[in-house]
């Protein structure tokens, strides 16, 4: 201590000056000795700065919430930042954040965008496009039966496009292509033609044909089986509507959860919900049209592909593609087996190859194999979007996600 009575050390404060006892000695402090307190740590703040890009861009607290739960923080996690949750940790970030736009803090969820008359259009398309494809091979015959058909294919499949690329089915920049995306379409492409081509080749070669190619009709050598196709194509408006009915309701969600764990448990049942309607809807589209067309409506193959390409692209849309490549991928190659397995049975000593679909045949008959393999492949796949779909993550913007 020097002269002055200032401590020599710098941002300490020397005592003041006891005062004296009766010898002239210093009265005795005998108050307990309290040190200095630095300045709290403010752990939000170091937070917020490991994930300042997220707080920048993100529209509302979900968006930081669900790049948390991405980053793998948990309810636990944010209980070390004196937060009860995730959300309520994310609603602090946002509002402390400093944004160049100066815009106050909002701390509703982001609207999702209302389905105006232009994506509920095109959700049409595809089933227009088909109905008139259908009519035209029952209407023509010869070479130009088979041009009809081809143009129906080009058409209905520019619609597909159209549908996915606009409106609740379209990934936008949520997902951008990567190396499972083609190989999705791929597969897509195929369960679709053995939809419509599968099952009449499968009962031609259990009964030793085919001994011709297909005519365009159900009755030919080698029947198309047009019900649950022209069906599927027509579901693509209530596909389009639940897709959007799930993404409104899950962000609603937002505004009542308090938690991660509360929010994927009100979202699941919404997902369970549309996901039951748009079975609904296609299981009446498949009866109207096997009734129109005079064939088997096929709901079981409808029903079981039907679902998997719903989950396959509600999974694509909220940022998960590998899944449904996976899924789409196994069920395809389970069809392509099971038709290579019938074909090499006629081989000499092979004809053990045939023994599991000759079973599958006789028990279901030839559709058996696609509801088999779909309708294993979809449920796969509804357990993981029970899982992946119920994450505050999965419903953010693909450029607020790390």
């Amino acid at each position: 201590m020097n002269g002055s009575g200032q401590s020599s050390h710098p941002g300490v404060t020397a005592a003041p000056a006891l005062p004296a006892g009766d010898l002239g000695e210093p009265a005795l402090d005998r108050s307990p000795f309290v040190p200095p307190r630095r300045g709290a740590a403010d752990p939000v703040k170091a937070l917020m700065h490991r994930h300042r890009e997220l707080c920048e861009r993100a529209v509302d607290p979900l968006e930081i919430a669900a790049g948390l739960e991405a980053h793998g923080v948990t309810d636990r996690t944010a209980a070390r930042f004196r937060h009860r949750d995730v959300f309520s940790l994310a609603e602090e970030m946002y509002a402390r954040i400093s944004r160049d736009t100066g815009t106050p803090p909002r701390h509703e969820a982001a609207a999702v965008p209302l389905l105006g008359p232009g994506p509920a259009g095109l959700g049409l398309l595809p089933g227009a496009l088909c109905a008139a494809a259908v009519a035209g091979l029952h209407l023509t015959e010869g070479r130009t039966r088979l041009a009809v058909a081809a143009l129906g294919v080009l058409a209905v499949g520019l619609g597909v496009r159209a549908v996915l690329r606009h409106g609740p089915l379209s990934t936008g920049r949520r997902t951008p292509d990567g190396p499972h995306t083609p190989g999705t379409r791929a597969w897509t492409c195929l369960l679709l033609a053995y939809a419509l081509l599968g099952d009449g080749l499968f009962g031609a070669v259990v009964t030793g044909g085919p001994g011709a190619l297909p005519d365009g009709t159900a009755a030919g050598a080698w029947p198309l089986t047009t019900a649950p196709v022209l069906a599927l194509a027509l579901a693509c408006a209530p596909a389009v509507w639940t897709a959007h009915l799930f993404a409104v309701h899950a962000r609603r969600r937002v505004t009542t959860s308090r938690g991660l764990e509360e929010f994927a448990a009100s979202v699941r049942p919404l997902l369970l919900g549309t996901f039951g309607l748009f079975l609904c809807a296609l299981t009446v589209l498949a009866a109207a049209c096997g009734a129109a067309l005079g064939e088997p409506a096929g709901y079981a193959q409808a029903l079981t592909l039907g679902a998997l390409l719903l989950l396959a692209r509600l999974l694509t849309v909220h940022g998960n593609t590998r899944a449904p490549a996976v899924a789409l991928g196994a069920a395809a190659t389970a069809e392509v087996t099971a038709q290579a397995g019938a074909f090499a049975a006629r081989l000499p000593g092979c004809r053990l190859l045939a023994t599991p679909v000759d079973t599958l045949v006789a028990a279901w008959g030839p559709g058996g194999v696609q509801t088999l393999a779909c309708g294993a492949a979809a449920l796969a796949l509804l357990v993981h979007a029970s899982r992946t779909l119920t994450r505050a993550s999965a419903h953010a913007r693909a450029e607020e996600q790390p």
